[in-house]
């Protein structure tokens, strides 16, 4: 028995946004670090037969940091998003955020909540007159939950 690949294309050329504190922040062409990898507790434990085994459970959860890119856009959200931040130093305020992935026809086919978010990172790409590439915007984002929808 195959696989079905039924679904598959619905994802094929997708398109995302993310959102934070219900601000739509733009469209983006890529993102990475959508993780979610527990410690791994190691005990030692002796069976009924006297032999001793090396258990693992599940620690506490890690999720990894999400790095997102776009080409330059004008919309501000983002550099404003980063700037509380700056500007509240240790007393900001954490944010929650959605990356929403959508199919060819813009119909949310997935959802990534981010809680207890904010910017760690905003960088943009070298500039250069001797380049025809397109400016990119990075935007890394650390998080305390992430739950898939």
């Amino acid at each position: 028995m195959g696989i079905s690949t039924e679904n598959y294309e619905d994802f094929q050329g997708s398109f995302f946004s993310l959102t934070v504190d219900g601000v739509e922040m733009g469209y983006f062409t890529a993102c990475s670090g959508i993780s979610i990898e527990f410690d791994v507790v190691t005990h030692k434990t002796a069976l009924t037969d006297g032999k001793h085994v090396e258990r693992k459970i599940p620690g506490r959860p890690k999720y990894g940091e999400v790095v997102m890119k776009r080409g330059y856009s004008t919309n501000k959200a983002l550099y404003d998003w980063f700037d509380a931040v700056v500007v509240a130093q240790k007393k900001f305020e954490r944010s929650t955020a959605a990356i929403v992935v959508m199919d060819r026809e813009g119909i949310e086919v997935a959802r990534f909540n981010l809680d207890k978010c904010w910017p760690s990172k905003l960088s943009g790409s070298d500039l250069s007159a001797k380049s025809d590439e397109v400016v990119i915007e990075e935007v890394t984002i650390q998080h305390e939950l992430l739950t898939w929808v």
